[in-house]
């Protein structure tokens, strides 16, 4: 299960751990524990336990690789640690510039005549695979919590209290409201969700879209 940002970021509090992470991320190779308690003049030990810990949050990737230098079936496989792919970004409240900048670059290239209409095709799209993925199961709410909306209320009307694109909706409101409603109409239907709809309803310091029923 993925690591939300903020428990990344608290991991990273320790200064050891912090330094270690650092240390790891500006190798250019797998990096064994004795090299990074070397490096940061700390025990194997002390070293083992906090790259284990950062592993444990997924800000580290780890597996067992022989040096090329050591012959096969001599001595014991190492544990080596790398950096995971990606960033942290930690926002209160939460936005997903990530997502919409997918969404916006696929349709550029899908369509670069007519970008806007591709926008929305793809924002739906990406809606309804994100629902599929998740399935019918979990309550809609629950869902759009997930995905940085705040919502608020029940099935007969769910408010959204966020705006998970904000600073480009509050630049381009008319474009990034009407790819929020595809994008939560896509979400809907992946989740077989027939008996609610996305309709734009804007409202101050919310999103623009709220979820009634059909």
């Amino acid at each position: 299960m993925a690591t939300a940002p903020w428990q990344a970021v608290t991991v990273l509090t320790d200064q050891v751990r912090r330094a270690l992470y650092d240390y790891v991320r500006s190798q250019d190779h797998p990096v064994t524990r004795d090299e990074a308690a070397e490096a940061q003049g700390i025990s194997r030990n002390l070293a083992a336990f906090h790259l284990d810990k950062l592993v444990d949050a997924g800000l580290l990737h780890a597996r067992y690789e022989a040096p090329a230098d050591q012959p096969r079936g001599r001595g014991r496989t190492p544990k080596v640690y790398e950096a995971a792919p990606g960033c942290i970004a930690l926002t209160i409240p939460e936005r997903r510039y990530e997502l919409i900048g997918e969404i916006l670059a696929d349709a550029v290239a899908e369509d670069p005549t007519d970008a806007r209409s591709a926008a929305l095709r793809v924002a739906a799209q990406r809606g309804a695979e994100i629902g599929r993925q998740v399935g019918g199961g979990r309550p809609v709410a629950a869902v759009l919590a997930d995905l940085g909306f705040e919502p608020a209320g029940e099935q007969e009307l769910i408010r959204l209290r966020n705006c998970p694109f904000h600073a480009l909706a509050a630049r381009q409101t008319e474009l990034v409201c009407g790819l929020n409603e595809a994008f939560i109409a896509g979400l809907l239907s992946g989740l077989g969700r027939t008996d609610l709809r996305a309709r734009l309803a804007p409202a101050p310091d919310a999103c623009c879209v709220q979820v009634r029923p059909a």
